[in-house]
């Protein structure tokens, strides 16, 4: 298969290309460069910006796009445009933020999306992220709904995360001590490995597979108690898990993702089913997942190399995590 993909210098497009040269496609990234670390052998590498000029795409031919990097309806629309008649199916990258309403209950591909924000400014923020992601799924859409597949992640996690939320744990965990973990171990967690997604979105657009799909995961229910028991488990850790109740951490201003990434509270009106999205139609599409231990242990081992560098730091500082649990003790006692 010759296989464009738009984006492929970080974490979702590195996968992907990872994954395409492994199963011996022909592969073309085409990217700005500022984020590629280091292109495969054998893999062509067109440096451009989709603002701007997509000139070098035109008068080419692949059988498949995967675009990894659409954050506006006009990036799909300029893109197929220019690729208009020269391939054969493409998938969208787009996001479980499309779901107008992630507070309520059995999620799935048919559930309502938010409404166009038709002439808002073009700035990405937590308001806009998912209705201009749907924008974007209408504009791939337009151009041709048999050829189009559109896949739906929820939290990505692995080796190269920029965003560190996931990481954090992993490092923590790693770290052992006494472990400020949030709200109760039963709340549910969903993640999936970014690997996992790399390799299945290529066999799917291999295969031309058309439609929506969310990509979560794992198959069997996971709990943040089973994240952190799993991090424990893989990485020898002698971590001890203090586990703080969500009013508390509510009082305290310690309950949003910069301090407690991937937490969220039992009574959240707006996130409670954030981590509850039925992912069955795509493993019954093929989607296939690693242990959660491998991803964890990858993780760690990425977090002792060089690229590790440039990722975001988040999470409670060590000084910040020890004056929580000590107030929290002290209104227990």
């Amino acid at each position: 298969m010759k296989l464009l993909i738009v984006g492929g210098g970080q974490f979702v497009g590195r996968a992907v290309a990872e994954a395409a040269v492994a199963r011996g496609h022909e592969i073309t990234l085409f990217n700005r460069g500022k984020t590629t670390l280091e292109v495969p052998p054998g893999v062509e590498w067109i440096r451009g910006d989709r603002d701007g000029d997509l000139g070098a795409l035109g008068g080419r031919g692949w059988d498949a796009v995967i675009d990894t990097c659409a954050y506006f309806p006009r990036q799909v629309e300029a893109l197929l445009k220019v690729l208009k008649g020269s391939i054969g199916h493409y998938l969208l990258v787009s996001t479980v933020s499309v779901y107008a309403d992630l507070g309520r209950p059995c999620i799935d591909e048919g559930s309502p999306l938010h409404p166009r924000i038709d002439g808002a400014p073009e700035k990405v923020t937590p308001e806009t992220y998912g209705p201009f992601k749907v924008m974007c799924e209408e504009a791939a859409l337009e151009w041709g709904p048999a050829s189009t597949l559109i896949i739906r992640p929820g939290i990505i996690v692995g080796p190269y995360d920029p965003t560190g939320r996931f990481s954090y744990w992993v490092g923590r965990v790693g770290a052992g001590g006494d472990v400020l973990a949030p709200g109760r171990p039963e709340t549910p967690l969903q993640v999936i490995d970014v690997r996992d997604l790399g390799a299945w979105m290529v066999d799917r657009a291999a295969a031309r597979t058309a439609g929506r799909f969310n990509a979560v995961g794992p198959v069997s229910p996971l709990t943040f108690g089973g994240m952190l028991a799993s991090a424990s488990a893989a990485l020898g850790s002698r971590a001890e898990f203090t586990w703080v109740g969500d009013d508390f951490l509510a009082a305290m201003n310690a309950g949003d993702w910069s301090q407690l990434p991937l937490y969220v509270p039992e009574d959240s009106a707006k996130f409670k089913w954030i981590f509850r999205i039925n992912g069955t139609a795509a493993f019954e599409n093929g989607l296939r997942l690693r242990p959660l231990g491998e991803t964890i242990a990858d993780n760690a081992r990425w977090l002792l190399g060089p690229h590790a560098a440039g990722a975001k730091v988040v999470g409670l500082s060590r000084e910040k995590e020890a004056q929580l649990l000590a107030e929290w003790r002290a209104r227990a006692a």
